[in-house]
């Protein structure tokens, strides 16, 4: 086996990760013959066949797959040395990639994203929304934002916020069929329910200092807060809902907190990123960007003051 051009490794990756020459041509801007002939060029220094082509399709050889998940690991660990000694410089450069959930990062993170990026307009940044968690390392994420309890991991978090859900409905639900008193008359309701909850399907309360439960019933489930917090406003039922969505809505009486002397449980919004001994300055950045948008001067803080304050009236 000759020795290795290791400028054709993120070609090879970048073939077998988009499935085609012509999309890993794409990728990389460059033309589909010069994707082609780099392969080419591998497989002749390799001495193996490491891509099967037809007109139709690529399929890796059993040397290709085992080929791949050797290259993958030592280009990641390259990138990761490029991380590690972008500490010896004070740029913000490069490309940053964040995962946030859908709601919280739609409502939230893309008004700040902006401010962010005029205060390093060198840095690239690609944001991810999606409710399903991810795997940072794997696919290649430098922080994430999470809601809720965190699974044990090797990843780094960083308290933003607290983050309490609200029991609620429309003032015109609650013109039909009355606010419940307790949990029994709770039960009477049409409960609103979210696919993704970590807990379960069991909504859980603090009350006069117990643990109680109940188990909603009611016609429409999704794995979407908005798509909840949409047909609790137009009168569909009951739902829990987080404060970070429901705010405004609570200030201004289009919903209603319900049995607020049964408190749901606290949790929390985090940063989250890989456990390196050097966290790169992007990452660095915009973790204090996070941490000054959220902190408890931060209006962000005052307004779930505000909600919570305005919940706690309401009997």
């Amino acid at each position: 086996m000759n020795d290795t051009d290791y400028s054709l490794i993120p070609i090879f990756i970048a073939i077998v990760e988009q499935g085609s020459l012509t999309k890993a041509a794409e990728s990389l801007h460059i033309t589909k013959s010069a994707v082609s002939k780099k392969l080419i060029q591998l497989e002749e220094q390799t001495g193996v066949r490491l891509i099967t082509r037809s007109t139709r399709h690529l399929q890796l050889t059993e040397a290709g797959t085992l080929y791949y998940s050797w290259l993958k690991k030592a280009h990641q660990a390259i990138l990761n040395g490029r991380e590690e000694i972008s500490q010896y410089t004070d740029k913000v450069e490069g490309t940053l990639k964040i995962s946030a959930p859908t709601v919280f990062g739609t409502l939230h993170l893309n008004k700040l994203l902006p401010e962010f990026l005029k205060r390093w307009p060198q840095l690239h940044t690609e944001i991810v929304f999606d409710d399903k968690l991810v795997d940072l390392i794997g696919d290649g994420f430098d922080i994430a934002i999470r809601i809720g309890e965190l699974q044990d991991s090797s990843l780094i978090s960083r308290t933003l916020s607290p983050c309490r859900s609200v029991l609620c409905a429309s003032p015109e639900w609650l013109e039909k069929h009355g606010a419940p008193n307790d949990l029994q008359e709770l039960g009477q309701h049409n409960c609103l329910s979210y696919s993704y909850f970590q807990a379960g399907q069991t909504w859980s309360f603090t009350h006069l200092g117990k643990i109680v439960r109940f188990t909603p019933k009611g016609n429409f489930r999704a794995n979407s807060s908005l798509s909840l917090y949409q047909a609790a406003l137009q009168g569909i039922g009951c739902c829990q809902l987080p404060q970070f969505i429901v705010a405004p809505d609570i200030l201004a009486k289009r919903l209603i907190p319900l049995l607020t002397d049964y408190h749901l449980p606290l949790h929390h919004i985090y940063a989250v990123y890989p456990n390196r001994e050097f966290s790169p300055k992007k990452v660095t950045a915009f973790l204090a960007f996070l941490q000054e948008k959220f902190d408890e001067e931060s209006d962000y803080q005052k307004n779930y003051e505000r909600v919570f304050g305005e919940a706690q009236m309401i009997r």
